[in-house]
């Protein structure tokens, strides 16, 4: 509660993101929280006595990563974090490191213990663990932070007996990279509503001159826009074209947007992606270029924003903790079917990462289930983009199937869905000549 005060209270009326130094003060102690909550709640449900995470400098586990002071770029040198779970039900942190990291114990002195490696065997061994949690996966990739070389350092510092009580499994590096914390839904917002306010005036006549202004140009003014506003393009924003004659998409295909002037009658989409406060956001939002005469877009264009935004909704409906992101996605595309829409769903989570820790709910490319990376459960207070697009028949573009594709970040707190900063209901329009 004290976390979420402070961050509400810093970015209460704030009209812009925070500078710097206040942006990694209200990081490390939103971190602080987390540890402090999280952690324990995930080694008690997976039953974990121990979790070692480690990784070495510009080969972070991208655990170890997020667990780091927010004025650390990267960890230094080799740094193992032990998390110790005691009988009361409290976790202790430790910090097997040449550094202090942030608020963990000082787990190692180099004058007393020369060898680092042997120092987290004396810790293990005194802990006496059941079990000892590390980061290896086959299907998620930010759960398989435990490079090979590390792994085989930690066998070798735990001796035969506590190697064999090694476990790894998926739930406590996704589990916490995917929890999110209230102190982080209100940052969420501050950082939605920023990226809400660039995305629009991209696509509006201060940037898009019809007929002069490429794609590109677009492109490159959010770049630049994300950089003024102190965030990270964690990737490089698109801005693609569909016309009549000139899907750009179809079914089952994803076309890499190629550079184009802008011109009148285009239904433009733009993929905007930025972070800011260790947090990344998602969005893609769709414009309408009007022609001469035109105060409005065509029906049919309209009408295929309204099957997108009918989409979300059977998919944001279908939301239940405990069902698979492969169960999630056929109960929406069973609902979205039986209104004559036809859906593709490619949802993912959000949060650290722009495509983060969680189970996947149907691919551009496969509508079927994603096997594995599918299969994992849904958990209560986790991000989301609600990422997918409707295929819509367009009159006036002689029944051109076109395809309308919306993504928006959301929240599931174990019931609903809720939208963090709203979402696109409604074309964006672009004046035909600028002003």
């Amino acid at each position: 509660m004290k976390i979420l005060m402070m961050a509400a209270a810093i970015l209460a009326g704030m009209p812009a993101l925070p500078d710097l130094r206040t942006g990694a003060q209200v990081e490390d102690a939103v971190l602080s929280g987390r540890l402090d909550s999280v952690v324990p709640k995930l080694m008690a449900r997976h039953d974990v006595g121990m979790w070692i995470v480690a990784g070495r400098e510009y080969n972070e586990d991208p655990v170890l990563q997020t667990m780091l002071p927010a004025t650390w770029p990267s960890a230094r040198r080799t740094m193992i974090l032990i998390f110790e779970r005691k009988a009361d039900g409290s976790v202790t942190r430790t910090a097997v490191s040449r550094y202090p990291v942030g608020d963990f114990a000082r787990g190692w002195n180099p004058d007393e213990q020369p060898d680092q490696w042997a120092r987290v065997g004396e810790l293990v061994r005194a802990a006496d663990p059941a079990s000892i949690a590390v980061n290896i996966s086959a299907d998620f990739g930010l759960a398989d932070g435990l490079s090979v070389a590390l792994h085989r350092q930690l066998i070798a510092a735990l001796g035969p007996d506590l190697a064999s009580r090694l476990v790894s499994h998926d739930g406590l590096a996704l589990g916490w990279l995917e929890t999110r914390i209230p102190a982080e839904m209100v940052l969420y917002r501050q950082i939605m509503r920023a990226a809400h306010t660039i995305i629009p005036a991209g696509l509006s006549d201060a940037v898009i001159t019809p007929g002069v202004t490429s794609t590109q140009d677009v492109v490159w003014w959010y770049r630049e826009q994300i950089a003024a506003a102190g965030m990270d393009a964690w990737c490089q924003p698109s801005v693609s074209i569909q016309r009549k004659t000139q899907p750009t998409f179809a079914i089952g295909t994803m076309v890499v947007p190629q550079p184009q002037i802008i011109a009148p009658g285009d239904l433009l989409h733009v993929d905007f992606c930025a972070g800011a406060l260790g947090l990344k956001t998602d969005t893609q939002q769709m414009a309408y270029v009007l022609k001469p005469g035109e105060t409005e877009a065509p029906a049919g264009l309209r009408e295929g924003l309204r099957a997108a935004n009918k989409v979300q909704d059977a998919l944001t409906s279908s939301f239940a903790t405990g069902l698979s992101g492969n169960d999630i996605l056929a109960r929406a595309r069973a609902k979205a079917e039986a209104q004559g829409l036809v859906p593709i769903i490619y949802t993912h989570p959000i949060g650290y990462h722009g495509h983060a820790a969680g189970t996947w709910i149907g691919a551009w490319d496969n509508q079927a289930g994603v096997p594995g990376l599918g299969e994992y459960q849904l958990n209560a207070d986790t991000a989301w983009s609600i990422e997918l697009a409707a295929v819509h028949k367009v009159p006036e573009w002689d029944g051109q199937s076109v395809r309308f594709m919306l993504e928006v970040d959301a929240f599931f707190d174990g019931e609903t869905v809720n939208y963090i900063d709203g979402r696109q209901t409604e074309l964006l329009l672009i004046p035909r000549d600028a002003r």
